[in-house]
């Protein structure tokens, strides 16, 4: 058994999918305040963040599971979540056409392991219909996705290239993680 210290349930279906057991349990950290300028930096530092407000907040009676996902466009550019719909509009049409990296950070912390992954899976995409966008748009699901981005949803219809594992495109490769989690 796991602490998931995350809302996300794409990252709770992922473990569930994998049938790892876990308690969810977020926490609060202000990622807001951190100014790095790549993906690799953000994602690194905001997840390590996370794992400190999670072992304050929990201690490790259970090992603790954090991650943190972000999306590099396609000049290299920070995608973080979208503060309102022109911003989402701004993200996604950056992304339309392009090739992109969903970059995350996990970490998995017990008494007796640490364990970091920092990976990336790379999307190439096919131009976004505009109608559809729109709609995607007007139905606020890209709210607190990285890069108002879910490639299991909008953008599936649009991948053309794959290079990576979809599950860290979700927020959590479990497929390298599985190994290190604790019976």
């Amino acid at each position: 058994m796991i602490r998931l210290c995350s809302a996300s349930q794409s990252r709770a279906l992922l473990l569930k999918k994998f049938g790892i057991e876990f308690v969810q349990s977020p926490v609060e950290y202000d990622e807001e305040s951190l100014s790095y300028a790549t993906a690799r930096e953000f994602v690194y530092h905001a997840s390590k963040g996370k794992l400190a407000a999670a072992e304050a907040a929990y201690g490790l009676d259970l090992p603790l599971l954090v991650a943190d996902t972000v999306i590099a466009g396609p000049d290299g550019a920070l995608l973080r979540k979208a503060k309102d719909r022109a911003d989402a509009e701004r993200i996604l049409r950056l992304q339309s056409g392009a090739e992109i990296a969903i970059v995350s950070c996990v970490h998995l912390k017990s008494p007796k392991r640490y364990f970091l992954d920092l990976s990336a899976t790379h999307y190439r995409f096919a131009p976004f219909d505009e109608e559809a966008l729109r709609h995607y748009l007007d139905s606020g699901e890209w709210r607190g996705k990285a890069g108002a981005c879910m490639v299991e949803g909008f953008c599936k219809p649009y991948i053309r290239e794959v290079r990576g594992l979809e599950s860290t495109a979700m927020g959590l490769q479990v497929e390298i993680l599985r190994p290190w989690i604790e019976d």
